[in-house]
C-alpha cells in the first residue's frame, strides 16, 4: 500500500488547453479515492497520468514516498481495471488472472496461490476453465479486478469500471468493490461520471471541473456542504433547486424572499455561515435541496410552508418527486451553465416552461400528490444553502477563498 501525492500537476496539449490545471491532492494511504466530474473535466486525464499512460505537463506526482514522473507504468507497482475489462479472449480465466505474474517471473507455486487466493475472493473458483466468451459481464469484471488484485500492487487505479453493466448488476459490483476494499485496504483511485458510486464507493471524493479541482470531502460533507454553485448543483439527484433571492431582515428577525415566497432564516445560520450577515438587503442564490421539502400534511408541521402545484409527479415506491415551477427565472451564472450543458450532453434536461425555473421536491410517499393538485410543501429551512451572486461560492464557507484563488 501506498500513499499517493499530486503535487501542482498539470497536463497541457495546447498553451491554451489544460486537461488538468494546478491539481493538488494528497491521498492516504488505504484510502478510496474517487474523481468525480462531467464529461471532459479531466478527471481520467489525472488518472491516467498516475498510471503514467500519460505525460505530466508540470508538477509532481509520487507514489509510496518515490516521485514517479519519470517511471514507465510498468515500475510504478500500480495495477489498472478499465471499463472495456481487456481480458485475453483465447485464454481461460485461470490463464487470464496468471498471465501478469508469468511475465514477471512469479514462482509456479505463488502464481497458484494468488490465483486461487483472488478466485475464492470473487466467487471465481467455478469459472477458472471459461473463457471470456462464456462469461457474464459482471463476471468478466470480476476477471478483470482479480488479475489487478492478484499483482499485489501498492494501489489500484480504476477507470469507470462498472460503466458496461447494467443498472442491477452495478448496485452489486458496488457492493462487492466495498467489501473488497475493506479486505484489501489498498489505495485506490477510482473515476466515475456517474455521483451514486461517487457517493457510495468514496472515503472521499473529488469534484473536477475544466480540469480544476473543486473540493474533496467525505461524500456526506460534499452533499451538505458544498463549497459553490458547481458543487450544490452536481452532487445530489435530483439536483439542488436554485434561485435569486433578497436577504432581508426586519422587527429583528431575517427571511429570503423569492418569487413570491419567504421563508424566515434561522438566527443559527447567521453563525454558521459567516459572512452572512453583510449580504442583507443585496441579492443572493438561495438553494435548497430536494430532500428538505415534505408535504406538510405528513411531516415537518414546525418548518414554514410554500404552497405549490405539482406539475409532474414520479412515484418511486417510498417516496415521490414532486416537479412544480416557481415564478422566477432560471438561475443565469457560468456554474449553473456549465452543469446545465453537461445535462444537455447526457440528453436528460427537461425544457423550461415559459422561462420559469423547475423544482423538485421530495416528499413520502403517504402524501399521494397527484399531478395539477395544490400543495404545501414544508421547507427545512435550516438547512438552506447560499451563494455569492456574482462568484458562486458558499457563502461562509471555509475553503470558499481557496477555490475562488485556484480558480482565478
Amino acid at each position: 500500500m501506498a500513499k499517493i501525492v499530486l503535487d501542482h500537476v498539470d497536463k497541457a496539449y495546447t498553451s491554451d488547453v489544460k486537461a488538468v490545471n494546478n491539481l493538488s491532492l494528497e491521498i492516504a494511504d488505504g484510502e478510496f479515492m474517487v474523481l468525480v466530474g462531467p464529461s471532459g473535466c479531466g478527471k481520467s486525464t489525472a488518472l491516467r497520468m498516475i498510471a503514467g499512460l500519460e505525460d505530466i505537463t508540470g508538477g509532481e506526482i509520487s507514489i509510496g514516498e518515490r516521485v514517479v514522473n519519470d517511471l514507465a507504468p510498468k515500475d510504478r507497482d500500480i495495477a489498472m481495471v478499465f471499463q472495456n475489462y481487456a481480458l485475453y479472449p483465447h485464454m481461460t480465466v485461470e490463464q487470464n488472472l496468471a498471465f501478469g505474474l508469468q511475465l514477471r517471473g512469479t514462482s509456479k507455486a505463488e502464481i497458484k496461490k494468488r490465483v486461487a487466493d483472488a478466485a475464492k475472493m470473487l466467487g471465481l473458483e467455478q469459472f477458472l476453465k471459461r473463457k471470456p466468451a462464456n462469461l457474464s459481464g459482471g463476471q468478466r469484471q470480476r476477471v478483470a479486478m482479480g488479475r489487478a488484485i492478484v499483482r499485489e500492487p501498492q494501489a489500484f487505479l480504476m477507470d469507470e469500471p462498472l460503466s458496461n453493466l447494467d443498472a442491477k448488476l452495478r448496485v452489486s459490483m458496488r457492493a462487492s468493490l466495498n467489501q473488497l476494499h475493506e479486505r484489501l485496504g489498498v489505495t485506490t483511485v477510482y473515476v466515475t461520471h456517474d455521483q451514486i458510486e461517487a457517493m457510495t464507493l468514496g472515503d472521499r471524493v473529488c469534484v473536477l471541473r475544466e480540469g480544476v479541482l473543486q473540493q474533496v470531502d467525505t461524500p456526506q460533507n460534499l452533499f451538505d456542504s458544498p463549497v459553490n454553485l458547481f458543487v450544490a448543483g452536481f452532487i445530489g439527484s435530483p439536483a439542488m433547486n436554485f434561485v435569486n433571492a433578497e436577504l432581508v431582515r426586519e422587527g429583528g428577525g431575517a427571511r429570503v424572499t423569492f418569487a413570491g415566497y419567504e421563508l424566515p432564516v434561522p438566527a443559527e445560520t447567521f453563525t454558521n455561515k459567516p459572512g452572512l450577515e453583510d449580504y442583507t438587503g443585496q441579492s443572493i442564490i438561495l438553494g435548497i435541496r430536494p430532500s428538505d421539502f415534505e408535504d406538510a400534511t405528513h411531516g415537518g408541521q414546525d418548518w414554514p410552508t410554500m404552497q405549490v402545484s405539482a406539475d409532474v409527479t414520479e412515484e418511486l415506491g417510498s417516496e415521490i418527486n414532486v416537479i412544480f415551477t416557481i415564478d422566477a427565472p432560471p438561475v443565469e451564472h457560468k456554474d449553473t451553465a456549465d452543469l446545465a450543458k453537461d445535462e444537455e450532453d447526457e440528453d436528460s434536461a427537461i425544457p423550461l416552461t415559459d422561462n420559469k425555473a423547475l423544482w423538485t421536491a421530495r416528499v413520502n410517499a403517504r402524501s399521494h400528490v397527484r399531478p395539477g393538485q395544490s400543495l404545501d410543501l414544508a421547507v427545512d429551512t435550516s438547512r438552506l444553502h447560499f451563494f455569492d451572486a456574482e462568484s458562486g461560492l458558499a457563502i461562509g464557507h471555509p475553503e470558499a477563498a481557496e477555490v475562488e484563488a485556484v480558480s482565478a
